[in-house]
């Protein structure tokens, strides 16, 4: 596509960005409208259509609106990161997040909260019509296989919605409504608490999921199934959030079983690109026939700075991190590559051509399809083919490595810190940094674990949910000197700030009458709360 083309689809896309809803046609009539066809455990085949149908809002683009910034529920993970304190995106006309970048994303006639409202209600009503398809006894074991990986998905989505809505420590405060086939009336379903959300859903979703389901995937053959490791992993998650510090160690280590991370050879060029990647747990399993859907609303588009079809490297607004994340890496750590220097040099770009051109970092074709890479932009996630126009890469949902960092995690804060830096050092010093070990205890300890999953994690939405869970402040920079976000992105938060939570769109209040919404804390200002610290970038 010429830039010209590019030009005027953006500029039209960054009005609508700030346009009612009201102009934004949804997917179906109501969130609560399942895109499945009924079926029945008496057809196979159709049941299993019908399944791999609840699969597609994870990736599959403008499943909503026929937007850049619609694909699915990895754009709710990526805005989730983009609201955080790691990655950062120049605050162009052509920077369809820049809502999530300074926090505007919480205007309730926005598209960006819309959006990632709706997606995982998607998701949940798919979920209950087909559930709702089976019979009360359901025995034969590919049905229950089904019936166990919709129950997590279902879980994954409130999972999701919970804390976005609410600090997942206020085990009081008001969450998001539930809705099943119990739910008297959907125009008057209150918040449930996060507290009922978890306990009347999420766990018991995913505690059927464990006991149902096995290491097999038995439907789509690959790792974008649910199996028992992901059910585990997911409910390590959960606890995790929950504050079960315990069982979620316990979870994540049954999650790992059977997995290895990636090594430092094979981090050492970009990745994170293929579903079977030997680390991966779970992932979304994208294809060319998926991204052509429309190439622009992809992870690849957006993550990916080695895509000839993308926003990132044609507008330059790729996602970079945050130059106080980046400092406190070692020069020893492989994973320093993941990212540019100042210079736009990286050990992982050795060998890396761009067509046409010897220099993949500095490569500019005249705005057709690539601009030069910013300082610190991210060369973490590749793709198949340097200047591929696919982008039908896939993306990591779970990764080996996650787990260790929860097992690490909930090992340190349930009294086990000895076993916890055990842990720690192993995978860091073994996969990451040779050499690495660690001597800290107590919140120290807690802070580089922190650190760990900040590098580790990277892009693949835990920012801003990590941040509320932990209880930390929103640290994007110190001074006007130690930063490269943005003006209106350069600010810092409390860990209490009220303006953490999103807002219910006003799509959802208007049909729901039960709603109270979200009012406390305020839009941040830029340069505000300076001497703000979060123990990891001090």
């Amino acid at each position: 596509m010429k830039f010209y083309r590019l030009f005027t689809f953006v500029l039209v896309g960054a009005v609508l960005a700030s346009c009612d809803i009201k102009n934004i046609a949804p997917e179906s009539g109501t969130i609560l409208t399942s895109q499945l066809q009924s079926t029945t455990a008496a057809e196979p085949s159709r049941a299993e259509a019908s399944f791999m149908g609840l699969f597609t809002h994870i990736g599959t683009p403008i499943k909503i609106s026929s937007r850049a910034d619609d694909w699915g529920l990895l754009m709710n993970l990526f805005s989730t990161d983009v609201e955080g304190a790691d990655i950062c995106i120049p605050d162009s006309g052509y920077n369809w997040f820049s809502v999530c970048g300074e926090l505007t994303s919480r205007t309730p006639t926005y598209a960006n909260p819309y959006q990632r409202y709706i997606i995982p209600y998607n998701i949940i009503g798919g979920v209950n019509d087909f559930l709702a398809s089976f019979p009360d006894e359901v025995t034969d074991p590919r049905s229950i296989n089904m019936i166990a990986q919709a129950r997590a998905l279902r879980a994954y989505a409130y999972y999701i919605l919970v804390q976005d809505f609410q600090f997942v420590t206020n085990k009081e405060g008001l969450a998001v409504p539930i809705v099943d086939k119990t739910t008297p009336d959907v125009t008057h379903n209150p918040r449930a608490t996060v507290q009922e959300v978890f306990e009347k859903v999420i766990f018991p979703d995913l505690n059927f999921a464990v006991e149902n389901l096995t290491e097999e995937r038995l439907i789509s053959g690959n790792a974008q199934d649910i199996n028992v490791n992901v059910a585990y992993g997911l409910r390590a998650r959960a606890n995790l959030a929950y504050g079960n510090f315990k069982e979620a160690a316990e979870d994540a280590a049954a999650a790992a079983e059977g997995f290895t991370p990636a090594s430092i050879a094979e981090v050492s060029v970009p990745s994170f690109m293929d579903i079977s990647e030997h680390n991966w747990i779970w992932g979304f399993d994208n294809t060319e026939d998926i991204a052509l859907k429309y190439r622009y609303a992809t992870p690849s588009s957006w993550l990916r700075s080695f895509s000839a079809w993308g926003y990132a490297p044609a507008c330059q607004v790729y996602s970079c991190i945050n130059i106080l994340l980046y400092a406190k890496i070692p020069d020893t750590d492989v994973r320093k590559g993941w990212w540019v220097d100042e210079n736009l040099e990286s050990p992982l770009l050795k060998g890396l051509k761009w067509p046409g051109f010897d220099d993949v970092a500095n490569a500019d074709d005249g705005g057709d399809s690539k601009t030069p890479y910013l300082p610190y932009t991210n060369v973490k996630f590749g793709c198949y083919t340097v200047g591929t126009t696919k982008n039908d890469e896939d993306f990591p949902l779970m990764r080996v490595e996650e787990m260790i960092l929860i097992q690490a995690e909930g090992l340190a804060k349930s009294g086990n810190e000895g076993d916890a830096k055990k842990i720690l050092e192993d995978f860091v010093s073994t996969y990451r940094q040779p050499g690495y070990t660690c001597d800290q205890s107590g919140l120290s300890l807690q802070d580089e674990i922190w650190k760990q999953r900040r590098i580790e994690l990277w892009g693949e939405g835990f920012g801003a949910y990590d941040i509320k869970r932990l209880g930390k402040p929103l640290v994007r920079f110190h001074d006007a000197a130690t930063t490269n976000f943005a003006t209106l992105h350069a600010f810092n938060m409390t860990a209490d700030d009220g303006w953490h939570l999103l807002r219910f769109s006003q799509y959802e209040t208007n049909a729901n009458y039960s709603i109270v919404n979200n009012t406390e804390g305020s839009l941040p200002k830029a340069g505000q709360n300076p001497d703000l610290r979060d123990g990891v970038t001090d």
